[in-house]
Parts: C-alpha cells; sequence; structure tokens
C-alpha cells in the first residue's frame, strides 16, 4: 500500500485511512488532509487493497473482512517506526480502535500508537442501531478523539449518549450533522465551517499527544 503524504516532513504525523466506498483521495479525504497540513500535521493517506483494486480495474468491490483489513492496517503501520496517531473517515477510524484494541502491549505498533482520531464513527450500520460496534472501546488504551454529526445515521449524539461508552473518550459533536459533518442549509451552519471546525480540533489533539 502506498502512502500520500501532505505536511511537513517533521510534523506529528496522523495516518489516516479512508471509508468503505470513497479512496483516499476523496473530496473529503483530500480536504481534512490539506487542512491538517496547513496546521504543520504530516498526514499520510492509504489505499486498502480491495479500494486500489476498484480503482485499478474500475470496478466496485465491498470493503474486505474486518479481521483482513485489521491486518493490512497493521502491516501498513510496522513501516513507520515512530509516534503517530492513527485514525480515519468511518469505516477508516473503526479499522483504527480495532487495531488499537488488538495489538499486544508489547509491539512496537502499539508502542508507536499515541492516540486515535475518528471522524464519523459508524457505530452500527446504517439503518441497524441494534448491531453495535462498541464491544473493543473498553480495550483500548491510546487517547480518542471521536468527530460526530449530531444526526449521523450510524450513530446519533442520542444514540451515543446511550451506549456507555468509556469516559475519557474527547468528542466534537457538530450541529445538525450528518455522516459525512454536513448540516442541512435550515441549520444555519455550513459543511465548510464544520470541516474547518474538524480540522482545527484534530490538529490540536494530534499535537497534545504527540507533544
Amino acid at each position: 500500500m502506498n502512502l500520500i503524504y501532505n505536511g511537513p516532513v517533521d510534523g506529528p504525523l496522523f495516518v489516516f485511512a479512508h471509508g468503505a466506498g470513497a479512496p483516499a483521495d476523496s473530496d473529503f479525504m483530500e480536504m481534512i488532509a490539506k487542512g491538517l497540513a496547513q496546521q504543520g500535521i504530516r498526514v499520510a493517506r492509504f489505499n486498502f487493497p480491495y479500494m486500489q483494486q476498484r480503482i485499478d480495474n474500475g470496478t466496485r468491490r465491498p470493503p474486505e473482512r474486518a479481521a483482513k483489513l485489521i491486518a493490512q492496517f497493521v502491516e501498513l503501520l510496522e513501516q513507520i517506526d515512530q509516534p503517530m496517531v492513527i485514525g480515519g473517515k468511518s469505516m477508516g477510524g473503526r479499522m483504527a480502535t480495532l487495531v488499537a484494541s488488538q495489538l499486544c502491549s508489547d509491539s512496537r505498533n502499539a508502542h508507536n500508537i499515541k492516540g486515535i482520531t475518528c471522524l464519523g464513527f459508524p457505530f452500527h450500520p446504517s439503518g441497524k442501531p441494534e448491531k453495535l460496534r462498541t464491544e473493543h472501546f473498553p480495550l483500548i488504551k491510546q487517547e480518542i478523539l471521536i468527530i460526530q454529526g449530531e444526526r449521523d445515521v450510524m450513530g446519533s449524539k442520542e444514540e451515543v449518549s446511550s451506549y456507555g461508552l468509556p469516559a475519557d473518550i474527547e468528542w466534537l459533536w457538530l450541529a445538525d450533522g450528518d455522516h459525512d459533518l454536513k448540516p442541512r442549509v435550515k441549520s444555519g451552519f455550513k459543511h465548510l465551517q464544520h470541516l474547518h471546525k474538524a480540522v482545527e480540533v484534530t490538529a490540536e489533539f494530534i499535537k497534545r499527544v504527540l507533544n
């Protein structure tokens, strides 16, 4: 898996994974990565192999099973021997939390991963609120920041408040935001405004945990 870099070479490192349906160079990923780069963060993006095959062959492929994606993520991280924050958009953020929850405490990856940032965490599949993806959170030892739209169909603010998640998770709830952090026009907020706030808070988090 090839890494796409933005930001200063000597900046604090954020390894940023894409969501299930859009690649590393999607508009959302580009905007967040370039925004973080302007804040002095070194951002490394990549495509999971199923997504790269989709790009290369022009055919739609669903994501592989979580176990395979986790193994691919871990293999990528083994190539990077420096302190980092890992995370991603939607599925990418979920995979980052699963990677952190499954690493042995004495592994190099566990030692280097200092924090996790998730943008639009998929707490459950859309339309299936009973299928929660939260059981691994208590196993994570690193600091976690989750940036979530208040009306995210995969975990709204009202839903998430009932999950009993660890109290030390940091949150940024974006008013009226959907799974892409986008608010409705009638809300009075703008998508760009929310994305800028997400970048600002993510950059502050990364700099703090990697200081």
